[in-house]
């Protein structure tokens, strides 16, 4: 199905709703077309933005399954927890997973079943977190490129987790865990290589911030990095996760160079009811964002896995 990926859906909406405590969220919500068949919540990454995905939600929606976005606090059009509006920062990820849980409770009431909850990276994360800590219980989870890791080269993850945690201490929400780009890399490097090959889908990302530029993040702050540390040290502990029954598919890819195919492979030998689909090194970040061949076995692979489930 071929749509204007900088036009939203005409039988979309986007709205505001406020958290628990008040906080605005800026949402979406597709109706399912034709059959219905469930629903779908999805949770996008750090620093990502619903627009980004709108070729695969309608998607979804065209397959009978209504479909539910926010942006997370912080990001987006859902205000900033920071001084600096370009620097993507939080003290801890609770709050986000509390945000979630409110936002599923009251989608859950809302939208018809089987229920299914998708995260990419950041998204991806938090989604596992809140599984392992029992806040949410959908029929089937969908993981794209989860970070369950970072791509830290030589450095060993407790080094880079303490060294995060040095830098959390002596900055503030202002400071920047790098200058620029999705990781710390050299001036020159493309943050399109990081994310995807398909240069048309990458323009959309851009368009729709030129066009918005409250949507605009730069990189995370030190206190976000540590925080992050934080979450994956303790979802990497035993027994986290291993009691999680609800069917898993992630979909992942050996050419990350983002978040960790390794710790993505490890967590998946240890969730009971996980399918693993790892792309190969030609495939970047974001799976769902990619060149027609690899996207569309990606979606495939959850299509079926929906399918599957009801």
């Amino acid at each position: 199905m071929t749509i204007d990926r900088r036009v939203l859906p005409a039988d979309s909406r986007v709205s505001m709703t406020a958290a628990r405590d008040g906080w605005p969220l800026r949402t979406y919500f597709q109706p399912a077309q034709g059959r219905p068949r469930g629903s779908i919540l999805w949770l996008g990454g750090r620093g990502d933005i619903f627009e980004k995905y709108v070729e695969s939600l309608n998607a979804w929606a065209a397959a009978g399954r209504s479909v539910t976005s926010f942006d997370w606090r912080g990001q987006g059009g859902s205000g900033r927890t920071g001084s600096d509006p370009r620097v993507g920062h939080i003290d801890d990820f609770a709050p986000w997973i509390d945000d979630l849980a409110a936002f599923y409770d009251d989608w859950r009431a809302r939208e018809p079943g089987p229920h299914f909850v998708m995260g990419h990276s950041m998204g991806g994360h938090l989604l596992l977190r809140a599984l392992a800590e029992r806040r949410i219980a959908p029929e089937g989870v969908v993981l794209s490129a989860p970070m369950l890791g970072f791509d830290t080269g030589a450095l060993p993850f407790g080094v880079a987790k303490a060294l995060s945690a040095l830098m959390a201490r002596f900055t503030s929400s202002r400071h920047k865990a790098w200058p620029a780009n999705e990781k710390p890399a050299p001036p020159s490097a493309s943050r399109q290589a990081f994310l995807t090959h398909d240069d048309a889908r990458y323009a959309d990302e851009l368009w729709w911030k030129a066009h918005d530029d409250v949507l605009v993040l730069g990189p995370p702050s030190w206190r976000w990095m540590a925080a992050a540390y934080r979450s994956i040290a303790g979802l990497r502990m035993p027994g986290v996760i291993e009691h999680i029954v609800t069917p898993v598919q992630i979909v992942a890819t050996e050419g990350d160079e983002l978040v960790s195919p390794q710790a993505i492979r490890d967590f998946a030998a240890r969730l009971p009811h996980a399918q693993l689909l790892m792309l190969g090194p030609e495939v970047a970040h974001e799976v769902l964002r990619e060149r027609d061949g690899p996207r569309d076995q990606a979606m495939s692979a959850i299509a079926a896995f929906m399918d599957a489930i009801g």
